[in-house]
């Protein structure tokens, strides 16, 4: 056997006194290069892992839990309960993270949650029975009782999203308020003066951002902003087929209307065909969100889509780094959402599926 790849005569497995004496370090210095501490130099780190690699290292997962009093797994309590508001995105940032886990030979624990009290319970307990050692929070709310429970206990984690006290909070967010300006911009550029917001729950901080998005994309092209042509609350298909249904009714109706999520675009897009509205032609539609089902609506949807899969890597890694110890002050960024331009909020002619005739605008 070569000389830097010697076993433990007892178990045949390379263990971390094997990497120490063949890299010429103390057992401590491995231990942390091995769970990323900030104390130990990158030089180092890159050492130890490529050594680690290989000589075919692999960590105890018991033993490791033992002696750092860590659990080697990530957090994350899904809401499951009311509208289920995490579906259009789960798969993709579920992924996500167990990759960005696994490149760490950490876990992820998901669990589930009735309500909000439910998911703060849950986390509770993950606590108390040291099964985690950090959490995700998606959705986050402006006053939120998870942020409230963790920052108590000292538990370290990192927010999908922002809330109204930033103290002790990391997080990786898109900026939902830029794409919705932006939008604004996009429909104030083709000659709409009448444009809607549908908004989502305003309890959350995502809601209250894109609100102020809207407003700030009303100032830039000139329009004032009118109260009658914004609604909030919907974040499924049919809250948003209702929350359009008053815009459209209106004796001045908007010519174009943004919606803060996918979901409740689609459910205008039905408001709209029972008036005999065509989408496009008649009315200009944007979503956010990017969820598949967008791009088999009639027309396809416009709407400015969230990579969900690489925002849950990133989350994890930051969540990693907070949990070794960086100060979440340096661990805050913002990403932006990419513009799907589809046929939703152009003046084009597309085929009605039930044979009534076409009409178009320029």
């Amino acid at each position: 056997m070569p000389r830097d790849l010697p076993k433990s005569a007892a178990t045949g497995r390379v263990t971390i006194n094997d990497l120490a004496r063949a890299l010429g370090l103390a057992k401590g210095t491995v231990s942390r290069a091995l769970n990323g501490y900030p104390d130990i130099a990158e030089t180092t780190r890159s050492r130890v892992a490529r050594t680690a690699e290989r000589m075919g290292y692999r960590p105890l997962a018991q033993a490791q839990a033992i002696r750092t009093g860590r659990a080697r797994a990530l957090g994350l309590v899904l809401n499951a309960g009311g509208d289920a508001e995490h579906r259009p995105f789960l798969t993709d940032f579920l992924d996500g993270i167990s990759r960005a886990a696994s490149e760490e030979s950490w876990s992820l624990t998901v669990a589930t949650a009735r309500d909000v009290e439910d998911e703060v319970a849950t986390m509770a307990r993950l606590i108390d029975e040291r099964k985690v050692d950090g959490f995700i929070l998606p959705r986050t709310r402006l006053h939120d009782a998870r942020i409230d429970l963790l920052r108590t206990k000292g538990v370290p984690f990192v927010l999908f999203g922002r809330t109204a006290d930033p103290t002790d909070c990391a997080w990786h967010d898109i900026s939902g308020e830029d794409a919705i300006k932006a939008a604004v911009i996009r429909l104030g550029g083709r000659g709409h003066r009448r444009i809607g917001f549908i908004n989502g729950a305003a309890e959350y901080t995502y809601a209250s951002l894109r609100e102020g998005g809207y407003r700030e994309g009303l100032e830039a092209v000139g329009l004032p902003f009118a109260p009658e042509l914004m609604r909030v609350g919907a974040t499924t298909m049919a809250q948003g087929e209702t929350e359009g249904e008053v815009l459209l009714d209106l004796a001045d109706r908007p010519t174009a209307i943004i919606c803060a999520l996918d979901q409740a675009a689609l459910g205008l897009y039905r408001a709209a065909r029972r008036r005999g509205l065509r989408i496009g032609p008649d009315l200009a539609v944007i979503g956010y969100d990017g969820i598949p089902e967008g791009a088999h609506a009639h027309p396809p949807l416009t709407t400015y889509a969230v990579d969900s899969r690489a925002a849950g890597a990133r989350l994890a890694k930051l969540l990693f780094a907070r949990i070794r110890g960086t100060a979440p002050e340096h661990l805050r960024e913002l990403a932006p959402a990419r513009l799907i331009a589809r046929g939703s909020d152009i003046a084009e002619c597309y085929p009605d599926p039930d044979g009534l005739p076409d009409r178009m605008t320029t």
